[in-house]
């Protein structure tokens, strides 16, 4: 089953919408039958960080829902306003007070049924020196072998790690795409 966040009210008027497909369209939308504003609802973007400091990778303990308790890169929302790197930077400093560098982007995964695609960069960590946020319960390095796979909070991270270990097996780092339905 696909994601949908279902629009009730118009967002400009506050009237009831009527959910049908517009006229030049192809997909049902929310559309105001007073003001006659259509509203598209597409997919959220989340941006993150696989910041790295040596041979080990910074993962974050989640102290929000969802997933509370379980380890992820430091990642969220892009917000509007900034670019996905300039996304990735700020969520890397809110989620685990890292400084870090930018290596280029290395993951884009269409999460196809939460309705969001997650653009991960790989990054250098520029010291040892973090500051977890609120929303981060702990921020640690983990070497490969110490990774908590089984409490990891999202596959995209764990394909992203996964991937990032297989990568640096090979001493190249190609940007990988996938599809997660």
């Amino acid at each position: 089953m696909l994601f949908s966040r279902r629009i009730e009210h118009c967002q400009v008027c506050g009237t009831p919408v009527e959910h049908k497909v517009p006229a030049d369209d192809n997909r049902e939308r929310a559309v105001c039958p007073s003001c006659g504003h259509i509203h598209y609802v597409n997919p959220l973007n989340v941006v993150g960080t696989l910041p790295v400091w040596g041979e080990q990778v910074l993962l974050c303990k989640r102290n929000i829902e969802p997933r509370k308790g379980f380890w992820t890169l430091p990642a969220g929302f892009m917000e509007l306003g900034e670019t996905t790197d300039e996304g990735a930077a700020r969520e890397t400093d809110e989620e685990a007070g890292a400084r870090i560098q930018l290596q280029g982007l290395y993951s884009v995964l269409n999460v196809v049924t939460a309705g969001q695609v997650h653009f991960f960069y790989r990054a250098r960590l520029l010291d040892t020196d973090f500051a977890p946020g609120p929303e981060t319960m702990e921020a640690r390095l983990f070497h490969e072998h110490e990774i908590p796979w089984a409490d990891l909070a999202f596959r995209t991270v764990r394909m992203t790690l996964e991937r990032y270990f297989e990568d640096r097996k090979r001493g190249q780092f190609d940007v990988y795409c996938a599809d997660l339905r």
